[in-house]
């Protein structure tokens, strides 16, 4: 199936899509029930049909892509002389629905540091659709990482003795949390952060005492008090207290998922 080819590459390329399925048809149309095409906003691959149906089609997909539709929609086209769109008429004589599913850009989330509170989460987030990159210098851990059970995610382990040079690598717009062994490298983790363009959020997991000296630190590196402020810590929701790991987990998790609602215009 070549759509799904296009599909799975898309993903990996992190482009956002439009599958467009020919779920019925009445009468004379170009192509059967069932045919498929995707359209993202620069290129289309596969056909429908052609023509004017599929212009309209993919004028469609393209005003969702623009617009952030995030759920599926139908689109009744008639195929007649008197059933005109702005690419002219398509005379048929059928009708077809078109049904518009998004294949959006999955959120991206990095976790640096693979001990109890970070196999924990990336356990949690390996049941959710996003892109998950597990880090540590820890030999050993990063097997542990790499042994969890597959879930729903992409996942990608990584083992760096210089982790923060991973961030510079990551998708556009991805949520870092950093949790490592060391607070040498948890700090480094910050600075660096704090440095790379483009992400998400940044979390730091840790005591207050903790954050209070990583930012008269990052202060004295050079960082502005806004840009510092940007880094969330602790982490995770402020309702939900206890320090087993699976517990703080769980409240990273839900903050993180409710991150992602409200990116897409949904409420948590």
């Amino acid at each position: 199936m070549t759509w799904l080819a296009d599909a799975t590459r898309l993903r990996a390329q992190r482009v956002p899509a439009v599958l467009i399925t020919q779920i019925g048809v009445r009468g004379h149309a170009p192509r059967e029930a069932g045919v498929k095409m995707i359209a993202t906003a620069e290129g289309e691959f596969g056909t429908i049909g052609g023509g004017n149906l599929e212009m309209t089609a993919v004028d469609r997909a393209r005003e969702m892509l623009h617009d952030g539709v995030s759920v599926p929609e139908t689109l009744t086209l008639r195929l007649n002389d008197k059933a005109r769109t702005q690419h002219g008429r398509q005379c048929c004589g059928g009708e077809v629905v078109v049904v518009f599913e998004p294949l959006p850009v999955v959120p991206a989330v990095a976790i640096f540091g693979m001990g109890h509170v970070g196999l924990e989460l990336a356990r949690i987030l390996s049941r959710q659709d996003v892109e998950l990159y597990l880090t540590d210098s820890r030999p050993e851990q990063v097997a542990a990482a790499g042994r969890l059970e597959p879930g729903e995610a992409t996942v990608h382990v990584h083992h760096s003795m210089l982790p923060e040079d991973l961030l510079a690598e990551l998708p556009p717009g991805s949520h870092v949390l950093i949790m490592t062994h060391d607070h040498a490298e948890d700090f480094s983790l910050c600075d660096q952060a704090l440095r790379t363009p483009g992400l998400g959020s940044v979390g730091l997991i840790g005591s207050s005492a903790k954050w209070t000296r990583f930012r008269a630190m990052l202060a004295e590196s050079g960082h502005a008090a806004d840009a510092i402020d940007s880094i969330q810590s602790p982490i995770g929701i402020s309702t939900l207290a206890g320090k087993h790991p699976a517990t703080i987990a769980v409240s990273v998790a839900a903050d993180l998922l409710a991150r992602f609602l409200a990116v897409q215009g949904e409420r948590p």
